[in-house]
């Protein structure tokens, strides 16, 4: 790929994770807002801890493992189809089947103001790491970069819903995201080389978390 390939895909990443790009993350809280309910989360300290243990062994970590399985197989429509029919099986409530999809399908609307074949192939509910890894390997973006663009803007949202949920500040928030970003990048590599059989969570409070806030009286996000 020459510079202005590179300056292209570079561009398209930051469109297709911008908090501007029409996709709805803002409305979910990836299990957040029940667990500060629930008193498991009441710090930036402890706000770290959690971001950090999705990005090694949760959602965020199993959601990398799609991207790059999506990324790898983008031309292969039967492929594509059985990732989604996966990813959506490994929901553990019903909230995150709901995210993974809506955001996913959202996705995939969004970025056909870029046109390509490979919206043909994509399924017509999509999981989100699914739709974005194959986009972007349809155009050519390099995988490592995709997975780290995708994480940070998980990491990031996760971040925006912790401010709202009055559990940490602005500048508490800048100091997570820069001290996840070693995290970040250590995760985004090792995601690219993995396969389906990497694929699996222990974070047994977050997962909960999920299914807790399904029944949650007064919510201001999602899940």
């Amino acid at each position: 790929m020459n510079a202005q390939s590179d300056v292209a895909g570079l561009l398209r990443l930051m469109a297709w994770m911008s908090p501007a790009f029409p996709v709805g993350a803002f409305s979910y809280s990836a299990g957040l807002e029940g667990a500060v309910h629930d008193g498991l989360l009441s710090n930036p300290h402890e706000l770290s801890v959690w971001v950090k243990l999705s990005l090694e062994r949760g959602a965020l970590w199993n959601d990398a493992v799609f991207l790059a399985a999506a990324s790898r197989c983008h031309e292969d429509g039967q492929a594509l189809h059985e990732l989604c029919e996966l990813a959506c099986a490994l929901a553990g409530s019903a909230e995150r089947y709901r995210e993974t999809v809506q955001l996913g399908d959202a996705f995939v609307v969004a970025a056909k103001a870029w046109p390509h074949q490979v919206f043909e192939r994509l399924p017509a509910q999509t999981a989100y790491p699914v739709a974005v890894g194959a986009v972007a390997a349809a155009h050519a973006i390099d995988p490592v970069s995709a997975i780290a663009a995708y994480l940070h803007a998980g990491v990031s949202q996760m971040v925006s819903a912790a401010i709202r949920l009055g559990l940490a500040g602005q500048t508490d928030g800048v100091a997570i995201l820069a001290s996840t970003e070693p995290f970040l990048t250590d995760v985004a590599v090792k995601a690219k080389s993995s396969t389906l059989d990497d694929l699996g969570s222990s974070t047994i409070l977050a997962d909960t978390a999920f299914l807790r806030h399904e029944i949650q009286h007064s919510r201001l996000f999602r899940s």
